[in-house]
């Protein structure tokens, strides 16, 4: 008998830098990206980068529980992005950059609203952090083929080199045996 996956759905930036990461990241199963918390269906890419559909770039992160936490999950996301920007993230500017964090249940949402409360009691960021956190309810759609896996398939593309890249390299400094490698 397989036993059940979870689902975590994180918008932190471009959903490139996310992916990147979270492919990278034992315990996680598959890595989607995709629009989430919008009030367009099925938006396209250009719809959410005009910013009129209310969509964040997230990743919907299938993981297995018994080898990764949902809190280790977050303790990534909080590590990979500045969850003290408003609708930014670096050069990125617009709400669907936004850091957010969709929550699949309420043991989910708990878990988001604890750590970012202890984030704040600890001072690990000079800023308020403004990541929202909602329930993902049936508002989550996939991003075109092209974007899924874009790292992996353009490491030499500019934004992949001088963006997506740092962030990875950050993560693997800060969580090395928490990658696949475990170096």
């Amino acid at each position: 008998m397989t036993e059940p996956m979870e689902t975590a759905t994180l918008g932190g930036g471009c959903f490139w830098c996310l992916e990147a990461v979270y492919v990278d990241l034992d315990g996680v199963v598959s890595v989607e990206s995709g629009y989430a918390g919008g009030n367009v269906p099925r938006p396209s890419y250009e719809q959410v980068c005009d910013g009129g559909t209310g969509h964040a770039e997230v990743v919907k992160v299938q993981f297995d529980p018994k080898k990764i936490s949902y809190r280790e999950i977050l303790q990534v996301f909080f590590s990979i992005h500045d969850p003290t920007q408003l609708n930014r993230q670096g050069n990125d500017v617009g709400a669907q950059y936004r850091s957010i964090i969709f929550t699949h249940s309420d043991t989910q949402r708990d878990i988001a609203r604890e750590v970012i409360d202890e984030l704040a009691q600890e001072h690990v960021y000079d800023k308020p952090i403004v990541t929202e956190v909602r329930s993902l309810d049936d508002n989550y759609w996939a991003a075109e083929a092209y974007h899924q896996n874009y790292f992996a398939q353009h490491p030499e593309q500019g934004y992949c080199a001088f963006v997506v890249a740092p962030k990875v390299a950050k993560f693997r400094a800060k969580f090395a045996s928490w990658t696949r490698s475990g170096v």
